[in-house]
C-alpha cells in the first residue's frame, strides 16, 4: 500500500545519494504528499487500498455517517453486512436464523438484493470491548485454581479444567463453588460486567472469556440461591421494586448531582441486569 510506496522512494533517493555521492537529507527523501493524499482518496472515496489498484482494493470501508434522523445513524453504526455477491439468488444466507434472537433485529433489513445480507444489530445488543484475563487468572489462583503445569492427572482425574480465553489454565477440584464465587464478584461489579462465564458440567470444563468482539445482550438477573444478605429467595429477580420506584422518581426529578443518577450503569451496579453472549446464554438456565 501506500506505506510501501514511501519506503521504494526513500530506498530510491538513499541510493541515488549513495551513487551520486552527495549527503543525505530526510526532509527530501520522505515525500508528506504519499502518505496524506492515499489517505485522503481512500477516506473521500471508501475504496481502502492503492489508487492505482482501485479494482482489487476492498469498497465501504468508510462512509459518510447518516445524519438524517437520530434513529437513521444508530442505525447506521450498527450495520453488519455479509460478504457474499449480491447477484446470488441463495435464500439460506438471507434467512432470520434462531441464533438471532436478541442480537440482531428481525426486521430492519433493506429491500431488494441486500435483503437479508445487510443487517443490523440491535438496539439493546452490545459488543464487548476486551479487558485483560491475568487478574481473572490470579483470583482464581486464591480461590484454590491449581496451575496447569502443576496438575497431576493420575492424582485428580475427575478435576474440572479451567480455559481462560481459550487458553488451559488450570484445574479445580469443586468448580460449583468456584463458578458461583466467580459470578457473583461479576454481579458485585468488581469484575467487567461484559466477562463470559460459561460452565460444561458434562464435559467438566469452566470456560471465562473477557476478549473483544462479542455480541452480548442484556438480561434481568434472577437469583440462584437464597441470599441471606438482601434477602431475595431462589428463583425470584433481583431486580427489586424499590430499585422501580427510584428509577421512575430520578426519571420526573432528575438528580442535580451527576454521581447520584442510577440509570442504565446503576442496574448493572446492583446486579439487577447483566450480559450473556450466545455461549454463556446456551448454559444459563
Amino acid at each position: 500500500g501506500i506505506v510501501r510506496r514511501m519506503n521504494n522512494e526513500l530506498s530510491n533517493y538513499l541510493r541515488r545519494c549513495v551513487e551520486g555521492n552527495r549527503h543525505f537529507n530526510l526532509a527530501v527523501g520522505i515525500k508528506p504528499g504519499t502518505l496524506s493524499n492515499g489517505l485522503k482518496y481512500s477516506l473521500a472515496t471508501g475504496n481502502w487500498g492503492d489508487q492505482k489498484k482501485a479494482m482489487s482494493s476492498t469498497a465501504g470501508v468508510s462512509q459518510v455517517l447518516n445524519r438524517y434522523t437520530f434513529a437513521s445513524t444508530l442505525s447506521h453504526l450498527r450495520r453488519t453486512n455479509t460478504p457474499i455477491g449480491r447477484d446470488g439468488k441463495l435464500a439460506k444466507p438471507r434467512q432470520l436464523h434462531n441464533t438471532h434472537w436478541g442480537l440482531v433485529c428481525p426486521a430492519e433489513t433493506p429491500e431488494g438484493q441486500a435483503c437479508g445480507l445487510v443487517k443490523n444489530l440491535s438496539l439493546m445488543c452490545y459488543v464487548s470491548v476486551g479487558s485483560p484475563s491475568e487478574p481473572l487468572i490470579e483470583f482464581m489462583i486464591n480461590r484454590g485454581m491449581e496451575v496447569v503445569e502443576e496438575y497431576e492427572p493420575l492424582r485428580y482425574p475427575h478435576a474440572t479444567k479451567i480455559f481462560v480465553n481459550g487458553v488451559w489454565v488450570g484445574v479445580h477440584q469443586d468448580p460449583k463453588h468456584l463458578v458461583s464465587q466467580v459470578l457473583d464478584t461479576r454481579r458485585k461489579s468488581y469484575l467487567q460486567y461484559e466477562v463470559s462465564l460459561v460452565r460444561e458440567i458434562r464435559d467438566q470444563e469452566f470456560k471465562i472469556f473477557s476478549d473483544a468482539g462479542r455480541v452480548m445482550r442484556p438480561v434481568f438477573t434472577v437469583q440462584q440461591e437464597d441470599d441471606p444478605e438482601t434477602g431475595i429467595e431462589k428463583g425470584h429477580l433481583v431486580l427489586s421494586k424499590d430499585l422501580v420506584n427510584k428509577l421512575a422518581k430520578e426519571q420526573a426529578e432528575p438528580p442535580d448531582d451527576e454521581s447520584e443518577k442510577i440509570g442504565w450503569e446503576g442496574l448493572i451496579r446492583a446486579g439487577a441486569v447483566e450480559y450473556l453472549d450466545a455461549e454463556e446464554e446456551e448454559t444459563s438456565m
